[in-house]
């Protein structure tokens, strides 16, 4: 029952009520991305996933914190452009059309973060898409002063925290899923002084910590950074069973196999759910995603292909990974935020210096990242800030004797398991 449409045919399966756009409206938006005025897309500040068309030619444009895939379908009439924030409602809709026979996980693509991308509908097979960045810093700029970087930084986190403020409920609370590590830890501080500084209350805020079977260092990493900063009534345990975490369904949720991602999802939906059952009202939550690939902190031993010369050279590394966040806070009703994934942010991150700081060290590269964000927080908030030993999220919240067997990084399961969510939809 293939169904009769018109030549350029778009479909957008992104709600229009998701967009978050904090000072022009969806029109303004749409013109700039059609007049190639990239530094008017720069400017469009808050989460959005755009499309304008004129003719044949479409262009899409997204913010890094959210995901935008696209599908070109193939009709009697012309191709049909299918837009959606997830691989199984493009599927879906294909269904419904009577396309299913067409699609395949593989024939999705994301359109990248920081880039107007074109195409143009003019028939099969698929045309080629034109990338052109909005938002291309330049590097390594900043001289190799730590203080003067770290300044620069939290400065800049602090002021697109001010803004996203600004945009929403005055009254709202505020959720930070919280480690107490360097990235959640400065998120938590620079909102708490920010709310002091606007006259809100910081009872708005809450840290919600992640404790499975009762266990993990991050629970008592969280205590102590709070104990320390003075701020215990702002920590909330979320203790939850570790029958509770689930991978495959952490697959279905992020659409991705790859093991970092699915385990880091695993027990984000663990977190997200037992607060939403606590607060079935509760709407924003501010993380701390993006800041590791602002830093370079990756750990480079773990993986055979990383070096640290390839580390510090690398721009970005972040444009898929916002799936892992936005679709577990997307799952349970949750409007999340990070400032680390801002233009303005990433910014004063491409301009350090890394080769210089380093010189070709581990030892200093994994150090960078406490020294940097600490010195800020000292400059522009007054506070000393705890910095602990980096852990990852699925890691702190767990037993150490049970990190291996909870998360075996089995990724032939995943990637089994991943091929096996569309054969009911197509």
């Amino acid at each position: 029952m293939n169904q009769k449409l018109p030549i350029s045919r778009v479909i957008s399966l992104i709600p229009e009520e998701s967009q978050r756009l904090w000072s022009i409206d969806e029109s303004e938006a749409r013109r700039r991305l059609l007049a190639g005025d990239t530094e008017g897309v720069l400017e469009i500040d808050g989460s959005f996933a755009l499309i304008a068309q004129d003719g044949e030619r479409v262009v899409l444009a997204r913010s890094l914190d959210r995901p935008m895939r696209y599908f070109l379908a193939k009709s009697a009439d012309g191709p049909v452009l299918i837009v959606a924030e997830r691989m199984d409602e493009i599927a879906a809709e294909l269904a419904r059309r009577g396309w299913a026979d067409q699609f395949h996980p593989s024939y999705t693509r994301m359109a990248p973060a920081h880039h107007v991308t074109t195409l143009r509908l003019i028939g099969c097979p698929d045309p080629n898409p034109v990338h052109r960045r909005f938002f291309d810093p330049p590097r390594g700029t900043l001289p190799t002063d730590l203080d003067l970087i770290g300044r620069h930084y939290i400065e800049a986190v602090y002021s697109e925290l001010r803004r996203w403020l600004a945009a929403h409920d005055s009254a709202a609370p505020i959720g930070v899923p919280f480690s107490g590590g360097v990235d959640s830890g400065a998120i938590l501080l620079c909102l708490y002084k920010l709310l002091l500084n606007e006259g809100n209350s910081p009872a708005r805020l809450k840290a919600f910590t992640l404790s499975v079977d009762g266990e993990g260092q991050d629970a008592r990493q969280a205590h102590d950074f709070l104990s320390s900063t003075h701020l215990e009534m702002l920590g909330e345990i979320i203790d939850v069973s570790s029958s509770a975490l689930d991978p495959l369904r952490a697959v279905a949720v992020i659409e991705d196999y790859k093991p970092l991602d699915v385990e880091c999802a695993t027990v984000n939906l663990a977190l997200l759910a037992n607060i939403r059952d606590r607060y079935p009202d509760w709407l924003l939550l501010v993380d701390g995603d993006g800041g590791d690939e602002n830093l370079k902190d990756y750990p480079i031993e773990e993986n055979s292909e990383l070096t640290i010369r390839s580390v510090v050279n690398n721009s970005g590394g972040y444009s898929r990974g916002c799936v892992r966040s936005y679709a577990c806070a997307r799952e349970y009703g949750f409007e999340g935020f990070s400032p680390y994934t801002r233009p303005s942010v990433i910014a004063v991150a491409e301009a350090i210096p890394f080769p210089e700081l380093t010189e070709g060290s581990h030892e200093r590269l994994y150090a960078l990242k406490g020294e940097i964000v600490a010195r800020g927080v000292r400059s522009v908030l007054g506070l000393e800030m705890p910095v602990f030993p980096k852990r990852r999220f699925q890691h702190g919240s767990v037993a150490a004797t049970q990190a291996t067997r909870l998360f075996p990084q089995d990724e032939a399961r995943y990637r089994r398991h991943f091929e096996t969510l569309y054969t009911a939809v197509v």
